[in-house]
């Protein structure tokens, strides 16, 4: 049984077998969320700040109230703090609210409500990072932006065997495999396949490997599949 980890970028070929794959899956199990079928760009990256550290389901209904509540950023501008720190209080977080309103006040004074379209330009926005630009990039412009979070590592250093060093979010290989995947294909699908299969299959704790499409390809599942054997002595390790 190989167990080592793999110090080596996958071969472009399997990188994008498991797009296919992944894609395919996406077609008959995707979650259906607002914030996926909006045009606005400010809407989209106000859903991203309320998913940080937050599940989509319980995302969603507070999403709605809040743009029924203030349908433009300069509604948001000039809206009570109190008002939009009750209306995102079920996501928890305190400091969440102040991070809408300084994205709100940037857009407008900066860039008179319009965002930019490259991923160094969006970073500068309060608030937004790699995986925020990328995922609004991809999903809203349908451009092939990469995007990394914790599912996606978890997704990527399972099945290629990946050997993490530091924070796998800033992992080089890591992120060569995310541009290697959106290089091709539909970006848009391509990167919700990947938020979707890690969220709904590949879990955190209880992955659920037996029905996964991808267990045949997988070092994880190669590797780990009998670990709740009674005779099996082999450890398993919970990645991300």
């Amino acid at each position: 049984m190989n167990t080592q980890k793999n110090d080596q970028i996958p071969k472009r070929e399997d990188i994008w077998l498991l797009r296919k794959k992944l894609v395919r899956w996406f077609r008959n199990n995707k979650r259906e969320y607002p914030w996926r079928h909006t045009e606005d760009p400010f809407k989209f990256l106000i859903a991203e700040i309320m998913l940080r550290r937050t599940k989509a389901d319980q995302v969603k209904p507070v999403y709605e109230n809040f743009f029924k509540k203030f349908p433009n950023i300069k509604s948001i501008i000039s809206a009570d703090i109190n008002t939009i720190n009750n209306i995102l209080y079920p996501l928890g977080l305190n400091k969440r609210y102040s991070k809408v309103i300084m994205l709100a006040e940037a857009l407008l004074e900066h860039h008179n409500c319009r965002l930019l379209l490259k991923r160094a330009e969006l970073k500068k926005l309060p608030g937004i990072g790699d995986y925020s630009a990328g995922a609004l990039l991809s999903i809203v412009y349908k451009k092939r932006e990469w995007i990394v979070d914790n599912n996606v590592v978890r997704l990527f250093s399972r099945y290629f065997g990946i050997k993490l060093r530091g924070e796998g979010r800033r992992d080089n290989k890591i992120i060569s495999i995310a541009k290697e995947y959106i290089s091709k294909g539909d970006p848009k699908k391509s990167n919700l396949a990947l938020l979707d299969f890690s969220a709904l299959i590949c879990q955190p704790k209880s992955p659920k490997c037996k029905s996964c499409l991808l267990k045949e390809l997988c070092f994880y599942y190669k590797n780990f599949k009998n670990y709740n054997q009674p005779n099996n002595k082999l450890k398993v390790i919970n990645i991300v």
